[in-house]
C-alpha cells in the first residue's frame, strides 16, 4: 500500500499509551491497532479528526504516502 500509517510514531512524541488514546478517542483497541499495523483499508475523517485532536497534531503528521515498489 502507498499510504503509510506513523500514528505509532506521533504518539511516542506526544508520550502517549495506546490506553490513553483508545480512551480519548473512543475507538475500540482493536481498530487502533489495525490502524498502527498499516492493516487499515479506510480511516474515516472523523476519527483522524479525533487523533489529530488528541495528539495535538496534522493528518499528514499521521498519513504518509511513499511510492509502490514494482
Amino acid at each position: 500500500m502507498a499510504i503509510v500509517v506513523n500514528l505509532d510514531v506521533m504518539m511516542a512524541k506526544r508520550k502517549m499509551s495506546s490506553k490513553e488514546l483508545v480512551e480519548k478517542i473512543n475507538i475500540t483497541n482493536a481498530n487502533l491497532s489495525i490502524l498502527k499495523n498499516n492493516k487499515a483499508k479506510a480511516v474515516r475523517f472523523s476519527t483522524l479528526n479525533e487523533i489529530c485532536k488528541a495528539l495535538d497534531c496534522q493528518p499528514g503528521d499521521i498519513l504518509e504516502y511513499v511510492e509502490d515498489d514494482e
